[in-house]
Order: C-alpha cells, then structure tokens, then sequence
C-alpha cells in the first residue's frame, strides 16, 4: 500500500534565474527532501559551473534545450516545472514543448512570457542599462544585477563568488510557443519585499486576476531559495499537494 508521503512526492524541475545556476537552490535540497520531493536542479550552458562553454551564440532556445534534454536523458514525469525570475521564460518554453511530462508549473517571483515576447520586452527600463553594460564589458554578456538587500553577508559573499555574467541574447531573444498558452495548472508567487522600480508587480497582478492560475505571495526578497528557504519550501508544499 502507498505511504501518504509517497503519494505526495513530486519531482520538482527547476529552470534558475539570470546570472545563476543550480547551485544557488542547495538550502533546498535538504527541503525538498523532508517533505517527501526531489528537486532536479541543473545548470544553463554557460553559467556556473557551465561558464566555460560561454559564447557570444547562446540564447533563450540554448537554455530551454538544456532542460527539455535533462527531462529526456534523465526520463523525467509528472514533473513539477519551476522557473524563478528569468527562469519563467526558460519554463513556458519548455512547458510548451514537454507538455506531456508536465503536471504543474510553478512561477516564483519571474517573468511570464506570451508567444513572441522576450524579456526585454517585458522588462523595458532594463533593456538599454543592460545593453550599455554588455557593451562595456566583452560585448555579449551583462554584469549581475546585485542580490536584494536583505541578503545575509555570508549570503552575499557565496553567491558573488559564483554569479556569472549573463549573454544577452537571452533577454533578446523572443520566445517560440507552438501551443499557445500552457494547458497545465499554473501558480504564481509573488516576493512582495519588492524593490524600487518593482518588474514582477505586472505579473502578480496579471495572474492574480486571470483564470486558471493560483496565487501566492511570500513575505521574501526576489531570490527567497537563499534568504527564506523554509517560507518557500511551505508554498511550494502547498501548491504540490
């Protein structure tokens, strides 16, 4: 007979933010692990410790590969799809494209693309500093942006070490949906300790309003996997269950 804990299980796949990698979701694993779930976490080609394939070539249609070919090499199901900030256009993609593989998909604090938009479509006032600051540098990738400000020191100190400039052709380019829309349950979560010139603001209220999402807000930063572990890992419990 099944445990209730086995029933609940859920293999949660992440799709991570700019300028991060799987690494940056380790206070989540223990988590993840109490409650029952598994928490696939890989890394974008060209960040983490994938920034030694870093090229001027890679895209949005790069990112989304990467995990669609992480459902098919490891034969991922019934998967839980979360994708945090950037994440969320890397998450419609493959939502789109691996819509028989996932059951649920999970939007923390990130971007929620239609058909032909990219981010900088939807993140305007960002576009031309990030522009200005690839061309400073070695003309393809963008600086970090820094962590909230509510950010631990030691916190701080560990994701400055690992944060990788991002290539900007993922902000550019504009994402490819065949299917329209996601047909499975979608959640949002909104961080509302928000900072000035709030950019998920638009989507807390776009899917707080529309059918067929559920939303949640969190009393967290815009990165709660590292400064609010545990206030996460009980929404996303909730959404699972």
């Amino acid at each position: 007979m099944e445990t209730p804990m086995a029933a609940r299980a859920k293999t949660f796949l992440l799709c991570h933010g700019a300028w991060s990698g799987g690494w940056a979701w380790k206070k989540m694993h223990p988590l993840m692990a109490q409650a029952g779930h598994r928490l696939v976490a890989p890394t974008y080609t060209g960040l983490g410790e994938r920034s030694h394939l870093a090229n001027p070539s890679i895209d949005l249609e790069t990112h989304i590969q990467d995990i669609l070919n992480v459902i098919k090499f490891e034969d991922l199901s019934d998967l839980v799809l979360l994708g945090h900030s950037y994440g969320g256009m890397v998450a419609t993609g493959v939502a789109d494209r691996a819509r028989e593989r996932v059951t649920q998909l999970i939007y923390l604090d990130a971007f929620v693309p239609r058909d032909g938009q990219s981010l900088f479509d939807l993140n305007e006032s960002g576009r031309e500093p990030m522009r200005k600051a690839a061309a400073a540098g070695d003309g393809y990738r963008i600086p970090p942006n820094p962590p909230p400000p509510d950010t631990p020191q030691a916190d701080l100190d560990w994701l400055n070490a690992r944060r990788i400039n991002m290539p900007i052709k993922c902000f550019e380019t504009k994402l490819k949906l065949e299917h329209g829309d996601p047909p499975m349950p979608r959640s949002y979560i909104y961080c509302t300790r928000i900072p000035p010139g709030d950019v998920f603001g638009q989507f807390a209220k776009h899917t707080k309003n529309e059918d067929g999402w559920r939303y949640f807000e969190l009393d967290a930063s815009h990165a709660p996997n590292v400064t609010a572990p545990a206030a996460l890992m009980a929404v996303l419990n909730e959404i699972a269950a």
